[in-house]
């Protein structure tokens, strides 16, 4: 498990992340955007089995007036042959020694309303829901 640092590293990200996120449209796309996002502090942390990225979390620390000092998960995706196997567990756990070492008051992520897989997944780690959150769409 790794940071992901160079353009090759997050073009091997690209397989996994586009499975969460399928708008993402082109392995150059994606990075550019991975590359807008770090200079709002973004990172991905990379679990990589035989040269292959098998499971990552997107994260970053962010603070505002709700949580004080947090990380936010971005992302937080296995593979579909990878899965059962506690990739998404060991990247929380990571994430969440990041989250203490920064002292942070807390984790944050969000999930879909209907993604009971992904819900199930964080109350078995341990996570809690806390808020509902609202949003307007600009196309």
């Amino acid at each position: 498990m790794k940071i992901v640092e160079t353009e090759q590293e997050l073009r091997a990200c690209y397989p996994v992340m586009q499975a969460l996120r399928p708008h993402l449209q082109s392995e150059d796309a994606f990075v550019a955007q991975i590359l807008r996002q770090r200079e709002q502090g973004y990172r991905i942390l990379a679990v990589w089995e035989g040269g292959e990225v098998v499971a990552l979390a997107g994260y970053r620390l962010q603070e505002n007036t709700v949580y004080g000092r947090f990380l936010y998960v971005d992302d937080l995706i296995t593979a579909e042959r990878h899965r059962s196997r506690r990739w998404g567990a060991l990247l929380l756990g990571q994430l969440t020694a990041f989250a203490e070492q920064a002292h942070c008051a807390r984790l944050v992520l969000d999930t879909g309303l209907t993604n009971v897989l992904a819900q199930r997944f964080y109350f078995r780690e341990g996570l809690l829901p806390g808020a509902l959150r609202f949003a307007k769409v600009f196309a």
